[in-house]
């Protein structure tokens, strides 16, 4: 179990991601490729792989993905760097970093020591993380050998040209989606309702969030606050401490495939409409053609308060925009709201 203890300034200093990391969800992919391809950590129960010492729940799209051809894409040296034992290193996250070939970029100018404590090696007593058997290259890599770097950017770059690149559209939009959900709870409820949803394994218990893991230790925040970022590969969360900023939480970002469809809702999952309300999300189904707040109230069979109460619920999310056509206003969905609606 990962402990999260917080304090009141981290609580004020909670963020979303913009995007998701493509550095990170490159060597994700590549960790979950290796535990569906291996006996020891691959599948277990039907559409579930073994992780962190238990099962997860496998989006669909993910499984598809695996058994397309673009998941057999060589990933060369990044393999010795990402095992299926869970273990990915630090340097390979790069939330702040704008594109994939930024976060590269940063990546390979990772200072030696920082690098060597990332890859631990050489191996240090009370470090939490590291390869278990690094090679001859993680070595000379940890040691900062010129080659060695140039063979990780090169092999990084075609494995993500080849295997994540394709999907990367799909990656985004769900990414908005999820960063969309989010975003309501966290004005609907407040950081209570935010940190209680982020996963239906995890726990939030005031000031400690409690993350699933086969390890325990616990980590303060120490006034720096929690950096949140979706992941389309991850099955559960993934960890990088700081000293010097928020520390990053990776997290499986929402996926609400396979529910049943909401009455209304247009095809989108119950889970959809439990996040927004049922009259909420039917309000937004409503709004795939503009609607003035008297159309919309008439359409949803709310009255006219309600229906803009709801319209600016939704605009404050960024799912809806509104603008004044003379004495009226006209609602309209933005491209995340059509995005959410679309569910990728």
């Amino acid at each position: 179990m990962i402990r999260l203890h917080f304090t009141a300034a981290d609580l004020c200093r909670i963020t979303l991601a913009p995007a998701p990391d493509a550095l990170s969800e490159t060597a994700l992919s590549l960790r979950l490729s290796l535990r569906l391809g291996r006996g020891r950590e691959g599948r277990g129960r039907e559409g579930r792989v073994r992780g962190d010492g238990r099962f997860h729940r496998l989006r669909p799209a993910a499984r598809e993905w695996h058994r397309s051809p673009r998941a057999d894409a060589g990933a060369g040296v990044l393999a010795e760097l990402v095992t299926d034992d869970g273990f990915v290193p630090d340097f390979l996250l790069q939330p702040a970093a704008r594109d994939f070939a930024g976060a590269l970029e940063s990546a390979a100018s990772t200072p030696v020591d920082r690098l060597a404590v990332d890859l631990g090696i050489p191996q240090a007593a009370g470090r939490y993380g590291g390869l278990a058997r690094p090679g001859p290259w993680a070595r000379e890599l940890a040691e900062g050998s010129a080659a060695a770097s140039r063979a990780l950017v090169e092999d990084t770059r075609r494995y993500f040209h080849d295997a994540v690149e394709p999907l990367w559209p799909r990656i985004r939009a769900d990414a908005l989606t999820d960063r969309a959900l989010r975003s309501e709870m966290l004005l609907r409820g407040g950081v209570d309702a935010l940190l209680t949803t982020l996963g239906t394994t995890w726990r939030w218990q005031a000031p400690t969030l409690h993350l699933p893991s086969a390890s325990t230790y616990d980590v303060p925040l120490c006034g720096r606050g929690l950096l949140l970022v979706p992941s389309w590969f991850a099955t559960g969360p993934m960890l990088m401490y700081r000293p010097e900023a928020a520390t990053v939480l990776v997290y499986p970002l929402y996926d609400g495939a396979g529910a049943r469809p909401a009455e209304g809702v247009g095809g989108r999952p119950d889970a959809l409409a439990a996040l927004l309300g049922r009259t909420r999300a039917r309000v937004l189904a409503l709004l795939r053609s503009p609607a003035t707040t008297t159309a919309l109230a008439e359409r949803a069979g709310v009255s006219l308060a309600a229906a803009s109460q709801h319209a600016g619920v939704l605009r404050g999310a960024g799912l809806v925009e509104t603008v004044r056509t003379g004495t009226a206003v006209l609602h309209s969905l933005t491209p995340l709201g059509h995005s959410l609606l679309a569910g990728g």
